[in-house]
């Protein structure tokens, strides 16, 4: 079992939500590590800036997908869209990633997933995503890199952040104190920005949202500002047939997840209408292990089916947990304001204008 808090638990911790003199002390000592990590990032960034490290461009275009908070913004289903788009236009886009979260010659779990939802797309993972980009357009004409925006080190086409509508500004610090990779001035990069979740909040905070990256940008604004949200599509099993988002509604499920947001997920199992009896969230990218997967039988015990994310379904890779049979929502990307203009923009950063 894993000995790192569950996402949600640091969430609360470092938004101040969990009191007491041990959450004091222990954002204090947060904020003390963040210090050192913020120094070290705004160097990096001042670097790349004054082209003092160097920024390598790969044989075929790419486009990055990435974001500025530590993860749970949405950012698979935004991939798999551009994929779509890319694939649609006429391109042969890969995936490529860093392949966080799994052992060598492993596949992580994002990979995982996003070959149940692309299967015709080619995945590379490599920590070095220069290398990576040259080994896919051996059969790829253009590169979706996932998870790349603080990757500088490669030259991008084009450049998309994924900010949740729910938690767009990572607790306003610093991982650890905070859930931001960088400042959240970063933004400045991007030449298109996606509020992913933003059926989760109203007209009024959408705006807010739109208005303070756009300070940001100051001159730079984004080229494109979107909105999307994310729609339940089916409910995948392992090896048996899919079934039907109705089958859930009104019964007793007992629930797992082991991703940055799990409260986004919990929410939409609501949204569905399940009873949800009993919820488990693990770390980020937890492996499960077999004494995880018992516990879970013991709570699936009072549920009629066990239910969890895309993304744990390819770890665990079983049809039922305790006997209790198992399904995982999948999720697509629906881009309800800006589509036409994002969708123009990343066929164009390939060549492939509309």
């Amino acid at each position: 079992m894993s000995l790192l808090p569950d996402a949600a638990s640091f969430r609360r911790l470092v938004d101040g939500s969990t009191r007491g003199p041990a959450a004091t002390a222990a954002r204090a000592c947060l904020a003390a590590l963040a210090a050192p990590y913020g120094a070290a990032v705004r160097a990096r960034n001042a670097a790349y800036d004054a082209a003092l490290l160097p920024i390598h461009r790969g044989p075929v275009p790419v486009v990055s997908v990435g974001n500025l908070t530590l993860g749970g913004t949405g950012k698979t289903p935004l991939v798999a869209w551009v994929a779509r788009i890319l694939a649609a236009a006429g391109g042969r886009p890969a995936i490529v990633s860093r392949g966080y979260g799994a052992a060598d010659g492993a596949t992580s779990d994002e990979a995982a997933e996003l070959a149940l939802l692309l299967p015709g797309v080619p995945h590379v993972a490599d920590r070095d995503r220069l290398a990576a980009v040259r080994s896919a357009a051996a059969t790829a004409d253009c590169v979706v890199l996932d998870d790349g925006f603080q990757h500088r080190r490669l030259a991008r086409d084009l450049d998309i952040v994924a900010v949740d509508a729910t938690d767009p500004f990572g607790c306003d610090r610093l991982f650890p104190r905070g859930l931001l990779r960088e400042p959240i001035a970063g933004v400045a990069r991007a030449d298109a920005v996606v509020l992913t979740r933003a059926d989760r909040v109203d007209a009024a905070r959408r705006r807010d949202i739109h208005e303070r990256l756009a300070a940001l940008c100051r001159a730079r604004a984004p080229l494109v500002w979107a909105e999307a949200e994310h729609r339940p599509v089916a409910l995948r099993r392992w090896s048996a047939a899919p079934w039907s988002l109705e089958d859930i509604r009104g019964r007793r499920v007992a629930a797992f997840a082991a991703i940055g947001n799990p409260d986004a997920f919990r929410a939409t199992l609501a949204a569905l209408g399940a009873e949800v009896v009993t919820f488990r969230a693990f770390a980020d990218h937890h492996a499960y292990a077999a004494d995880d997967v018992a516990r879970l039988g013991t709570a699936a015990a009072r549920a009629e089916i066990v239910i969890t994310t895309l993304k744990d379904l390819v770890k665990v890779q079983r049809d039922d947990i305790g006997g209790v049979p198992l399904a995982a929502v999948e999720i697509a990307l629906h881009v309800r304001a800006g589509e036409a203009e994002l969708t123009d923009l990343v066929r164009r950063a390939v060549g492939r204008p509309s």
